[in-house]
């Protein structure tokens, strides 16, 4: 069924109610995927609400509660005929004990701490994997789980990042993310700087926002970058995408294993090869598009850098790929995965 097509007069209509702690305005990669799949089950004319924890106003077309009181969000699971948690929230599940319904619960991010260990508030989380079937993110994700869970990567929006086929990318590198220190765009700018110093210089648009803009942008002055490294702060999905379009290459590098990487499957879909680091699921989401480096090296980072700056047609042999690699994750492909599995609990 297309965009715009009447739903099948015959399908089992389904009231699914979405707990996603953050949500809109709020911006991350479980919004996104919130967001996404709420409207595709709306579109493929089931009834769906939102709870979530985030303020703001209601711009959708489906109810969002934002912090619901106990008797507020008992109404909501009475309502539905299927509750779906976007990353397990105790402060919206704890009905699950009280009324019977299916629960599904995705796992967006890892159980353990950076210890490696389960602290009490996992635990807490991971006893009510009981009430319903578990979701992960990725593989990495699911492997760290102590259950079984079913793998659905997130989705991106298929309408909104797309290849232009532009002949004018006039730019190598961009990077996307929240300008804090996990996702490591430190040490892109110093790769940039360690190409520099072997002959190739290259322009970086980064994108975001966050507390380490100031240490960043200190860190350009200081390297003397300032006529590589441009910061343009929060764009929107369709400003974004028009930049990726305006770039060869997409640049992930963060010093933490990121869960998945929707950033990496929006590049993709504009066309953008992609460099990003080597552990949790983010190796999963670039596939055969790209290539990653050892976390936090910032040399091995150079290197990859400079092996697709000057080798386009390798560039063309990764994106060749694109197709295959992003047909999964569109978001009516994955919002059917996940009908089809709530529909088995029925």
């Amino acid at each position: 069924m297309g965009r715009g097509s009447a739903p099948d007069e015959n399908a089992t209509r389904l009231k699914i109610l979405i707990s996603s702690h953050h949500f809109r305005p709020s911006i991350g990669g479980i919004e996104t995927a919130s967001a996404l799949l709420a409207g595709e089950f709306v579109i493929l004319g089931h009834e769906v609400r939102v709870v979530t924890q985030t303020p703001g106003e209601n711009d959708s077309p489906f109810e969002v509660s934002r912090c619901p009181a106990a008797g507020e969000l008992l109404r909501h699971v009475t309502w539905c005929d299927i509750f779906w948690q976007n990353n397990v929230s105790l402060r919206t599940l704890w009905p699950a004990g009280l009324i019977r319904r299916p629960v599904f619960i995705t796992y967006q991010t890892w159980i353990r701490n950076s210890h490696g260990q389960i602290d009490f508030a996992a635990r807490c989380k991971l006893s009510f994997a009981r009430f319903g079937t578990s979701i992960a993110i990725s593989r990495a994700i699911a492997q760290q789980l102590p259950f079984e869970s079913v793998v659905i990567g997130n989705p991106y929006d298929d309408e909104v990042f797309r290849n232009f086929d532009r002949p004018d990318r006039d730019r190598n590198l961009a990077c996307v993310a929240r300008l804090v220190s996990d996702k490591g765009v430190d040490l892109l700018i110093d790769a940039v700087s360690i190409l520099r110093e072997s002959g190739i210089e290259t322009r970086v648009t980064i994108v975001g926002d966050g507390t380490e803009r100031p240490a960043l942008e200190a860190q350009v002055h200081h390297l003397k970058l300032q006529a590589q490294v441009e910061f343009v702060g929060t764009q929107t999905a369709g400003e974004l995408s028009a930049i990726f379009n305006r770039h060869r290459i997409l640049v992930v590098p963060s010093r933490w294993p990121e869960p998945f990487g929707i950033v990496a499957l929006e590049g993709i879909a504009c066309g953008c090869a992609v460099i990003g680091s080597d552990q949790g699921g983010l190796p999963e989401a670039i596939g055969p598009c790209g290539v990653t480096f050892p976390n936090n090296d910032a040399r091995a980072l150079a290197e990859r850098l400079a092996d697709l700056i000057t080798d386009p047609k390798r560039r063309d042999a990764l994106l060749a790929n694109a197709a295959s690699q992003l047909a999964r994750f569109k978001k009516r492909n994955v919002a059917n995965v996940y009908l089809e599995l709530f529909e088995s609990a029925r």
